[in-house]
C-alpha cells in the first residue's frame, strides 16, 4: 500500500509537462518563506500563534514549510513527504486565522495545488523519479 501510495501514476508527458508547471507555480511560496527566513535571522519574531506553541516555534515551522519544503517540491524530491507541511500551514492560515475570505484566497489557492500535486506525485520530471528514490522508477 505503502508502494502505491508513493509510485506516480502512469502518466503521459502532457500530464508531466502540467504537473512540471504546478510545482514550478507553487514554489513561487518560496518568496514567502525566504522574508520570513530574513525576519527570523534578524531577531524579529513577531509572528502569529494560531496553535499558541509560541511565536517562535510557529515562525520556524512556517519557514520550515513555506522555504525549504518548496525548494524540495520545485526539484520534485520527496515531494509528497514535503507538501504535507505545506498542505497544514495552508489549512492553519486559511481556518486558524481570522481574515476575511478575500484575506484567505491565497492560502486557499494554494491548498488546492498541494493538493492536487499529492495526489497526482511529482511527475516523470522531477528527481524522485529520474533517481528512483524510492526503490520504484516506473518511467524509463
Amino acid at each position: 500500500m505503502l508502494k502505491n501510495l508513493l509510485s506516480n501514476p502512469k502518466q503521459t508527458n502532457q500530464v508531466s509537462l502540467a504537473i512540471l508547471f504546478l510545482r514550478i507555480g507553487l514554489a513561487f511560496l518560496i518568496i514567502h518563506g525566504y522574508d520570513k527566513l530574513q525576519q527570523f535571522i534578524a531577531g524579529n519574531h513577531d509572528f502569529p500563534d494560531p496553535l499558541h506553541l509560541s511565536p517562535q516555534f510557529s515562525q520556524g515551522i512556517t519557514i520550515f514549510a513555506e522555504f525549504f519544503c518548496t525548494i524540495f517540491i520545485l526539484f520534485g524530491f520527496f515531494t509528497r513527504l514535503s507538501l504535507i507541511p505545506l498542505i497544514i500551514c495552508m489549512l492553519v492560515i486559511a481556518f486558524g486565522l481570522d481574515g476575511t475570505l478575500q484575506d484567505k484566497e491565497h492560502p486557499l489557492l494554494y491548498l488546492f495545488g498541494y493538493i492536487s500535486l499529492f495526489i497526482t506525485g511529482s511527475g516523470k520530471y522531477s528527481i524522485e523519479n529520474r533517481t528512483g528514490i524510492y526503490g520504484i522508477r516506473k518511467d524509463k
